[in-house]
C-alpha cells in the first residue's frame, strides 16, 4: 500500500527537522552514498593547508569513517594507506612508516598518537560529515604539480679535480653515491676529513636535486607499499623494524649533507656567511646518522638479514624538496618537526624490543635516541641564531610557528615526549600552539532511517 497523506506530511515534518539538524550543528554534505562506496580511501580538501580529511570506506563492515588525512607521526598521507584488521581492530595504516590507527577512534595502540575523527551519517542516501565552520570539497583548489622526474645530476654540475677537496664537494660525492653502502664510507671518511682539518675549504658545488639510490641492489617503492612491519613479537617484525629505521637513517645522511651544500656557501646573516661552527655541527650529524646505519645494518646481518633485503621508500625526502627555498624552512620542518617526532615515538619502538629482551638490538636504538636528542638541539640552536642575527630581529617562537604552517601539511599531535623534547631545547611554547585546538565533535543520534556513522 501507498504512503498516507499523514504518513507523508510526517516524513515532510522529519525532513525539514533533519536539516535544521545539518544546520545548527555544522553538518555538511559530501555526496551520494552509492558514489562514495566505489573508493575505500578517497581525500576530502579543506579550506586551509593541513584541514585535508580522509574519507574511509570499509566494504567489509560496510561502514564510513573519517580522520585527519595527515599522519600525525610525520605527515604521511593516509589516504594513500591501507585499511587493514590490526590485532582485532579494523585500523588505518600509513603509508609512510606503516603505523596503524583504529577506524573507531583514530587511536594507534603502537605509538599512542591519535587522528582526529569526525562524526558521519547518512540521510536520504547523502552522506554528511561535522567539521564546524570547515567547508571540504571532492576536488583540491589548485591541481597537483606534476611530480619531477629524478635523474643524475647533469654532466656539467660534477665538481672539477681542483674543486674536489672542498666541504660542498665532499657533500656532492655523498649525495651521488648510488649504493648505500659506497654513501657511508664517504660520509664517514669525508665528514673525518672535515673534522680533522684535511678539508678546510666551503667550496660551491651545487647539490643534486635528489640524492642518487641503486635501484639494482635497493628496491624502491611507493610509500606504503615496503610490506607490514608487525610489532616486534617475532623476528621477522623486528628484522622489518630495523630495516625500515636503516632506510631512515639513510635518507637522514642525506639530508645532513644536503644542508651543508645547498645553504652553507650562499646564506649570508648581515653580508656574512655562517660561521664555522653551523658547518662542524651539521657534519657531526651527519656521522652521527652514518653511524647509525651502519649498527643498524650490522645488527640486520647478525638476525640473518641485510638493508636492501626488503623494499624502501623514499617518502622522507619530500621535507627536503618543499624546504629547498629556505634555510630557516628547512631547520623548521627536518629538524624541529620530524627529528623531534621522531623523540616522541621512538620509546614506543625501544618498547617493541624490551618485551623481546632483544638486548642487542635495544643497545642500538637507545644510542640512536640518545644521539637524535642533540640533533633535534643543533636544528634550535641554528634556527635561534639565525632569528636572533638576522637584519630585522624575529622572534624565534612566532617565526617557528609561521613557517611550520606554512611548510608544513596537518597540525602536530600530541603525545609529546616532553622530557626528551625539552632536553633538546624544546619546551612546549614552541610545538603546544601548533596543535589543533577545539574538543572533537560529537555525533547527534538521530533516528527514523538516518544512519549515524560515530566519531569521538
Amino acid at each position: 500500500m501507498g504512503e498516507s497523506v499523514k504518513d507523508l506530511d510526517v516524513n515532510q515534518s522529519l525532513l525539514e527537522c533533519l536539516k535544521d539538524v545539518v544546520e545548527v550543528q555544522a553538518w555538511h554534505i559530501i555526496g551520494e552514498v552509492d558514489f562514495l562506496k566505489e573508493k575505500s580511501l578517497r581525500r576530502l580538501y579543506g579550506d586551509s593547508e593541513g584541514e585535508d580529511i580522509v574519507l574511509i570506506y570499509d566494504d567489509e563492515e560496510d561502514t564510513f569513517h573519517a580522520m585527519d588525512a595527515v599522519c600525525s607521526h610525520e605527515g604521511g598521507p593516509l589516504d594513500l594507506g591501507d585499511i587493514e584488521d590490526v590485532g582485532g581492530d579494523r585500523c588505518l595504516v600509513c603509508p609512510w612508516h606503516r603505523y596503524e590507527f583504529k577506524l573507531t577512534d583514530g587511536y594507534s595502540e603502537t605509538t599512542g598518537l591519535q587522528q582526529d575523527v569526525y562524526p558521519l551519517m547518512e540521510v536520504d542516501g547523502k552522506l554528511y560529515i561535522r567539521t564546524g565552520e570547515m567547508e571540504l570539497s571532492l576536488e583540491p583548489k589548485l591541481p597537483p604539480a606534476a611530480p619531477e622526474v629524478v635523474t643524475l645530476p647533469p654532466e656539467h654540475s660534477v665538481p672539477s679535480a681542483a674543486s674536489l677537496n672542498t666541504l660542498t664537494s665532499a657533500a656532492f660525492q655523498v649525495l651521488t653515491a648510488a649504493d648505500p653502502f659506497e654513501k657511508i664510507r664517504l660520509s664517514e671518511l669525508l665528514g673525518g676529513e672535515w673534522c680533522s682539518g684535511a678539508i678546510t675549504e666551503l667550496g660551491n658545488c651545487p647539490p643534486p636535486d635528489h640524492p642518487v639510490r641503486n635501484s639494482d641492489h635497493l628496491q624502491v617503492v611507493a610509500p606504503g607499499k615496503e610490506g607490514k612491519r608487525g610489532k616486534g613479537g617475532s623476528l621477522s617484525s623486528r628484522i622489518s623494524i630495523l630495516h625500515a629505521m636503516a632506510n631512515i637513517e639513510l635518507w637522514a645522511i642525506d639530508l645532513s649533507w644536503d644542508i651543508l651544500a645547498r645553504f652553507v656557501p650562499h646564506f649570508r646573516l648581515q653580508g656574512k656567511l655562517l660561521p664555522k661552527e653551523f658547518s662542524d655541527d651539521f657534519v657531526r650529524v651527519a656521522r652521527e646518522e652514518t653511524k647509525h646505519f651502519r649498527l643498524l645494518n650490522d645488527r640486520l646481518n647478525n638476525l640473518g638479514s641485510h638493508f636492501g633485503a626488503l623494499p624502501v621508500h623514499n617518502g622522507l625526502w619530500e621535507s627536503a624538496e618543499t624546504t629547498n627555498h629556505s634555510l630557516l624552512a628547512r631547520l623548521a620542518v627536518v629538524h624541529m618537526v620530524h627529528e623531534a617526532r621522531g623523540l616522541d615515538v621512538q620509546p614506543v619502538q625501544i618498547g617493541k624490543f624490551e618485551r623481546q629482551n632483544d638486548q642487542e638490538s635495544l643497545s642500538i636504538l637507545q644510542t640512536v635516541f640518545t644521539e637524535e636528542i642533540t640533533h633535534v638541539a643543533a636544528g634550535m640552536k641554528w634556527f635561534n641564531y639565525i632569528c636572533e642575527h638576522s637584519e630585522t630581529k624575529l622572534d624565534p617562537v612566532k617565526t617557528f610557528h609561521e613557517i611550520v604552517r606554512k611548510n608544513f601539511r596537518g597540525y602536530l599531535k600530541p603525545p609529546f615526549n616532553t622530557e626528551a623534547r625539552s632536553k633538546a631545547g624544546m619546551t612546549p611554547e614552541w610545538y603546544e600552539p601548533l596543535t589543533k585546538t577545539g574538543s572533537a565533535a560529537k555525533s547527534v543520534q538521530v533516528s527514523a532511517g538516518v544512519t549515524v556513522h560515530q566519531g569521538s
